[in-house]
């Protein structure tokens, strides 16, 4: 420690609080208020909640004799006239630095109760970890509250929270804390029952009148009870014959999941590239990309003869190893480190890609995918995604505003 920080710290100090009704000009008001004992400002920190204003200023002692008087009897006076509450106290430096180890937790809830938010503070004492400061980033669809943790390492009160969200019901996500979390990301989903409602395959299915047989197949698949590839090629082929007329009735019938519009417009408004890799069909992520503005996208294709379906695809399968591959790519042409990258999916043939990515969110996934990934969101809006990510509903209604 510097000899001038250890100055620094020994300097005598009042932390001035004011607390009651808000409304414009009390900042302002304080701050003149100071100023005429020519103070420096340490540290400020302002919150204002269902209009009640809590607004402390960390400042230097005012020089010359008796100067802490006055300032005391004359903040006290202009908080009396202004309807305020005023306290003021000595001390001496500034606050005592944050530990090490920092970290971003995000719990969504709905509701978010009393009894869980003590459960996550209780779970982050205990590892070790201080809380240093807690805001909300959302009251709709869900309320998402933020906790600024630091003194514990980010993997320590990940397995930690983790256990937490699974005993209360919540989902929790922590994320290291650094000057690249506002950086631009690259995200990239599976399409099939978390970008769309459907599984693309069972709506072809329909057609061919063997739905319940592919139904059967594919959640084996999702289970991971079955290889992805095996299981592709044995629904596929139950399409052979289908009229290629089936494919713009396929695309018609694709239903988005609530909120992935605003995730994807609010992701490319902040600077993000967005892509999608899907064990479905070409024939409808091409679509989706171009009706989305997405910048990558990846699938199967099926194979088309004479106008009909052969029962086949063609190319390289994208499977569950070759998931990651694609996300690896993308990253590579966006120019984004793989650190800097956030999956989304909801199946078995995800889980490569979601160990992969910086950040893994299951979203609405079976048992095994909760447990392997990084997050998990266990509510029906795709946006809430965005508030791992540190994004707050006014950004998010900013980029509706402009949509």
């Amino acid at each position: 420690m510097t000899s001038e920080h250890t100055a620094d710290q020994e300097t005598p100090t009042l932390l001035v609080k004011i607390f009651g009704r808000d409304r414009p000009g009390l900042t302002a008001g304080l701050f003149r208020t100071l100023a005429t004992f020519q103070v420096d400002v340490i540290d400020i920190e302002q919150v204002v909640t269902r209009g009640r204003i809590t607004l402390c200023a960390l400042v230097r002692q005012p020089p010359g004799n008796g100067g802490e008087g006055g300032l005391r009897a004359t903040v006290h006076a202009w908080a009396e006239g202004a309807g305020l509450s005023a306290e003021i106290i000595s001390g001496t430096g500034d606050n005592p630095s944050r530990g090490t180890g920092r970290s971003h937790v995000t719990v969504l809830g709905n509701p978010l109760t009393a009894s869980t938010t003590a459960a996550v503070a209780a779970r982050i004492a205990a590892t070790g970890g201080n809380i240093d400061r807690i805001y909300r980033l959302a009251k709709y669809p869900v309320t998402a509250v933020e906790f600024d943790v630091s003194g514990v390492p980010t993997e320590a009160l990940r397995t930690a929270l983790g256990k937490e969200a699974a005993a209360s019901g919540v989902d929790i996500a922590v994320v290291s804390s650094g000057l690249q979390r506002r950086a631009p990301r690259l995200v990239v989903m599976d399409v099939d029952s978390t970008l769309i409602q459907d599984e693309v395959i069972e709506l072809f299915a329909a057609h061919a009148g063997c739905e319940e047989r592919v139904a059967e197949v594919t959640a084996a698949a999702m289970r991971g009870e079955l290889d992805f590839e095996q299981s592709l090629h044995q629904r596929v082929a139950l399409l052979a014959g289908l009229d290629e007329s089936v494919i713009d009735k396929v695309r018609s019938e694709v239903r988005l999941t609530p909120g992935a519009r605003t995730l994807i417009r609010t992701l490319k408004r902040l600077g993000c590239q967005v892509g999608v890799v899907s064990g479905g069909f070409t024939q409808v992520t091409d679509a989706l990309r171009e009706h989305l503005g997405l910048d990558f996208a990846a699938a199967n294709t099926l194979e088309v003869v004479d106008g009909k379906l052969t029962g086949r695809v063609t190319g390289e399968v994208v499977d569950r190893p070759g998931k990651a591959t694609l996300l690896r790519r993308f990253a590579a042409e966006a120019g984004v480190p793989l650190s800097r990258t956030v999956a989304i999916g909801d199946g078995a043939n995800d889980l490569d890609m979601l160990n992969a990515a910086g950040l893994g969110v299951a979203f609405n996934a079976k048992p095994l995918v909760r447990e392997a990934a990084h997050t998990a969101v266990t509510v029906p809006f795709l946006d809430t995604v965005l508030y791992l990510l540190g994004i707050t509903r006014e950004e998010v209604e900013a980029a509706d505003a402009h949509g």
